[in-house]
């Protein structure tokens, strides 16, 4: 006989964006149900951003070791012990595990059910042998990689992010299918790691990305060997032996090879499948549910948030958005979501962050830009480091409110974030520009480029008329 749970809220998914309003209702004493059929933690603790983040760190270490002798500390060529590897991925997954367990949330006062869930009726849902009936739900059931309809790739065998952190050697031959931050993260860090890499993408690397920003980090992969198919349309796939072929066209020409390995990067698409959408009245596509700016459905009794309704999928965004439902379902106050100043970073070396508009929507719906650059070769604290790849770039309307900025370069997810506040508060530039910054760090860039918003009318002749004006005061 099925267990019947009343509660007033039910949260279906425990990746970030779950867990957080699962944790919020809970503290403030609500009967929470928490519905999980898969592992706790979601996609971003067991599959996406900690082990990939684990990989790159492993990566840029044995990248360091190569670098040293620049700074007169002489190595020998870097081991690669990728089983060794393996094991320092799961190792963070297992330390950070513990705060998002079955354990933690049963403490809090959750009910955790770990099934699948389906809707049954607009206020119901299955879960295995309980059914659950709640004031409010909560759908929180992130994405699944999209597999691209590649002929012969369903008979061979392929990677995605769900299971290439599951190797425990490194491959030889590791062809890369998508050239968005996925594909761009993981092809470096495996080629960091000793395999050789081809990266396969139909239209431009980082095509989504600042087109001057994106170029930095494509010439970074190939200085450390990747081999780069832009503007390559996979024909085919097809097994021959222990190999895996590729039949490309670029160009009108056609092209054929060979990895031992295969990923498809191609990106993400929402996990709604077998929810039973229907049966709860909420409207939905393949793009993802649809929500108003309060992040409700067409049921007024359910919220969707995160990866499952489309659009960015971060793990930052699904925790801005769980903010926004705890505000709207638990508090009652319109709260919407502001994606204004979200930012996006693609965490290759150096790293790409950017933040606001870009230089074609920035003109498209201001008309005259002022467009702000800084090299990191002209900061001292970059010189120091050996880092002086990439630049800072800001973008303003004419009078100086700030619209976007892009950082490629050491460290440009950690430096973005004072742009985002400028964005967020609706800050000029001379604010950023007034910023003491510590010297020497690579936060000065931030005040440097937005300086020289100035620098044209503060040394200008009439400027300098000035000067003289006053000077003749004595």
């Amino acid at each position: 006989m099925a267990e019947r749970l009343e509660v007033d809220i039910c949260v279906v998914g425990a990746g970030p964006g779950g867990l957080l309003v699962a944790a919020a209702a809970a503290l403030l004493g609500q009967r929470v149900a928490l519905v999980e059929r898969g592992r706790m933690g979601g996609d971003c603790l067991n599959y996406g951003c900690v082990p990939s983040k684990a990989l790159i760190a492993a990566a840029r270490t044995a990248a360091l070791a190569r670098s040293a002798r620049e700074f007169g500390v002489v190595l020998d060529e870097p081991r690669i012990d990728f089983a060794r590897v393996h094991a320092h991925l799961q190792e963070i997954i297992a330390r950070l595990a513990p705060q998002d367990s079955e354990e933690r949330f049963e403490g809090l006062g959750c009910k955790v059910v770990r099934a699948e869930a389906r809707f049954l009726a607009p206020d119901e849902l299955e879960a295995g042998k309980t059914r659950i009936r709640a004031r409010r739900f909560v759908i929180a059931t992130g994405s699944a990689p999209a597999i691209p309809p590649i002929p012969g790739l369903a008979e061979a065998p392929y990677l995605t992010n769900e299971s290439i952190f599951e190797l425990d050697a490194l491959p030889e031959h590791l062809l890369v299918i998508g050239g968005g931050p996925m594909g761009v993260e993981l092809a470096q860090a495996f080629l960091r790691l000793g395999a050789r890499v081809s990266l396969l993408e139909e239209l431009a690397l980082l095509g989504k990305e600042d087109v001057e920003a994106a170029d930095v980090v494509r010439q970074a992969l190939r200085r450390d060997g990747a081999s780069l198919y832009e503007g390559t349309k996979v024909k085919r796939i097809a097994r021959a032996g222990l190999s895996i072929v590729a039949e490309l066209e670029c160009q009108g020409k056609g092209e054929t090879i060979a990895g031992s390995h295969l990923l498809i990067a191609a990106g993400r698409t929402p996990d709604l499948a077998g929810l039973g959408l229907e049966a709860a009245e909420v409207a939905f596509s393949p793009r993802g549910i649809a929500v108003d700016r309060r992040l409700r459905t067409t049921n007024r009794r359910i919220y969707a948030l995160g990866d499952a309704v489309g659009g960015a999928q971060f793990t930052h965004l699904a925790g801005h958005h769980a903010g926004i439902v705890v505000r709207n379902a638990l508090f009652r106050l319109p709260a919407r979501v502001d994606e204004r100043a979200l930012p996006r970073v693609t965490y290759s070396d150096p790293e790409l962050a950017q933040v606001g508009l870009m230089e074609g929507p920035a003109r498209a719906r201001h008309g005259s830009i002022r467009i702000l650059r800084w090299a990191f070769s002209e900061n001292d604290r970059a010189r120091i480091e050996r880092s002086c790849q990439g630049f800072a770039k800001a973008i303003t309307t004419r009078r100086g409110r700030i619209l976007g900025a892009a950082i490629v370069g050491a460290h440009a997810g950690e430096l973005i974030l004072p742009w985002c506040l400028a964005i967020r508060r609706r800050l000029p530039i001379g604010a950023m520009a007034q910023l003491i910054a510590p010297y020497p760090t690579l936060g000065e860039i931030n005040r440097a480029v937005a300086g020289s918003f100035f620098t044209a009318s503060l040394f200008s002749e009439r400027a300098k008329r000035l000067v003289r004006f006053l000077a003749s005061f004595g």
